[in-house]
């Protein structure tokens, strides 16, 4: 699946409409193939955007947990601690 959609669910603060948005683009875009639509499929893919972002937000208030909401600082701290981990540091002598 698309990388670039993050988890979005148990955090505090809760995901926000922009954040929502973009993850329902990259899916759009991950299974549509286009990046920018034509012109003649633009109403088609904004349309399938909103429906995706519609049912994101449904499910994200719909899910229940018992589990403390997340940190989004400590998260980002563990995908960065990761990414290092993965493909070391990007910095040249």
């Amino acid at each position: 699946m698309c990388r670039n959609i993050k988890v979005l669910y148990n955090f505090q603060p809760p995901a926000t409409n922009a954040e929502i948005e973009a993850a329902a683009t990259q899916f759009v875009r991950k299974i549509s193939g286009f990046v920018t639509p034509s012109t003649a499929n633009e109403a088609a893919y904004n349309h399938a955007i909103k429906d995706v972002q519609k049912a994101a937000t449904t499910l994200l208030d719909s899910l229940v947990t018992k589990a403390p909401p997340r940190n989004r600082e400590e998260e980002a701290a563990r995908a960065h601690a990761r990414a290092l981990a993965r493909f070391g540091s990007n910095r040249r002598a």
